[in-house]
């Protein structure tokens, strides 16, 4: 079964970068706690304080739709995060396994 990658970029809307970086650091944790999560880390641009990006790594599909079904996600990014932001995009990228070589 294919691990699956997510990159969220987010463009935080003017006069919220604060409020966005206070959510983040909950979320992160939260997130780095659950089963199916093999990464999840985010990132603020040097040269733009408004541009985060998240990395996030899942062991499936299902793992990735537990992600979003918790609670966490609902409160800290669809009710917390997702209001304060400009722009949002998710890129979803299927992971398949490197060929070993024997």
């Amino acid at each position: 079964m294919p691990e699956v990658q997510l990159i969220a970029r987010y463009t935080i809307a003017p006069g919220n970068e604060d409020a966005v970086l206070d959510l983040l650091a909950p979320l992160v944790e939260a997130s780095r706690a659950e089963p199916g999560c093999l990464s999840y880390d985010a990132y603020r641009r040097f040269s733009d304080a408004r541009s985060v990006v998240l990395l996030e790594r899942y062991a499936s599909r299902e793992a990735l739709e537990a992600h979003r079904a918790s609670p966490h996600f609902r409160t800290l990014v669809l009710e917390g995060i997702v209001p304060l932001l400009e722009e949002r995009t998710v890129e979803e990228i299927e992971v398949r396994p490197s060929p070993t070589s024997t």
